[in-house]
């Protein structure tokens, strides 16, 4: 048969990839254009549960803001919240106790160690594996007990505050920590044998979805996808704060730039955060959580400031503008989810469609983090 013949006998449709219901906690719609199963473009269609957070925090004070952060990537609220509260204080020249600092990253990682167990479960249920949802589940409800147990809250947490953080930890909470440690690093082997060294998962994965470091660059992904493709970029060692120049640990790479290398990232990543928050836990030092004499109303003198932080998608990002009053007068919150979905439509052209769902899945996104 000729091209023209081919071309002309080649006939594609469009396939509406959700949305699902726009009560739901996150709305995502791709429109995709099929050439039976193979994908010919793939064109995200986002703001279904678009919320104006950044307008909202240009209208309210900076302490009435604080509940926002935990809205948008709700997996991961620490992040968001440690950001936000860290780009304020360095314009309002806030120092920190070291204790609360310690704390902020004991709190913070054990967020990113639930967030990613959320993932792996999440992403099994997207191949069609139930299983390992019901562990990684079990796993991370210990964590959201003792999360509970200090901050009040088990999702939307809103527990930092400029100048420190609103509850001290006690014996039990550190107590309780370093059991679940104990506990997820002896159910590390049992999930690699579940998972990774299933051969159904392993073709599922293996050389599927492959993202270039390029790519990344080019859209701005960041976290697990761009460490995924090779690229070492973890903002906690690029661009140090908090306590963590302090502590040993490793950023998980690997090279192959596929779906099983963006789900080792994460997996690895696991290994790692239980590494941090042990070893804050073994230098912990005494003193208080808050600073003295901060403001009840906030009012930081005028000026510009960015601040990012390592959340468990990537690079989150707050700028905020002060002219002096007890309001943010610019406000712009840099969503890792954002921009690693940006690059789907490029990636996933010529994929079948069972396999860009694999590859949408290792994005892990969080639609209210891009909604926001």
């Amino acid at each position: 048969m000729s091209i023209e013949a081919q071309t002309l006998h080649r006939e594609t449709f469009i396939l509406n990839l959700g949305p699902q219901h726009p009560a739901t906690h996150g709305v995502l719609r791709i429109k995709l254009t099929l050439d039976g199963e193979y994908i010919e473009d793939a064109e995200p269609v986002i703001g279904y549960g678009h919320r104006m957070h950044e307008k909202m925090g240009e209208n309210r004070t900076y302490a009435k803001f604080l509940p926002n952060t935990g809205r948008m990537d709700y997996v991961a609220a620490m992040f968001n919240t440690h950001g936000y509260v860290c780009a304020v204080e360095r314009l309002a020249g806030i120092t920190v106790p070291e204790r609360a600092e310690f704390i902020r990253v004991i709190t913070a990682e054990l967020n990113r160690v639930a967030s990613h167990l959320l993932w792996v479960g999440a992403f099994l249920i997207d191949l069609g594996g139930f299983t390992p949802l019901l562990y990684t589940f079990d796993d991370r409800e210990q964590i959201l007990d003792l999360l509970e147990a200090v901050t009040g809250a088990r999702l939307t947490f809103c527990y930092y505050r400029f100048g420190g953080v609103c509850n001290d930890i006690d014996d039990d909470f550190i107590a309780g920590t370093r059991k679940f440690i104990a506990h997820l690093r002896s159910r590390m082997p049992m999930y690699h044998a579940l998972i990774t060294k299933n051969i159904i998962f392993r073709r599922r994965c293996e050389g599927i979805g492959p993202i270039s470091a390029e790519n990344c660059r080019k859209y701005g992904a960041t976290g697990p996808v761009i460490r995924g493709s090779g690229v070492a970029y973890d903002v906690r060692k690029a661009e140090p704060y908090s306590i963590y120049p302090r502590l040993d640990f490793n950023v998980p790479v690997y090279g192959q730039g596929d779906c099983m290398a963006r789900y080792l990232v994460r997996m690895d990543e696991i290994v790692e955060s239980l590494r941090i928050v042990e070893q804050a836990l073994d230098r912990l030092p005494g003193g208080p959580v808050m600073a003295e004499k901060v403001p009840r109303i906030l009012k930081p003198p005028k000026g510009d400031c960015y601040f990012n932080v390592e959340s468990a998608r990537g690079s989150f990002g707050v700028r905020v503008v002060s002219d002096g009053t007890d309001k943010a007068y610019r406000m712009k919150l840099r969503s890792p989810c954002f921009s690693n979905l940006s690059l789907f439509q490029e990636c996933s052209r010529g994929m079948l469609l069972a396999d860009a769902l694999a590859l949408l899945g290792t994005l892990d996104l969080v639609i209210p983090d891009i909604d926001r």
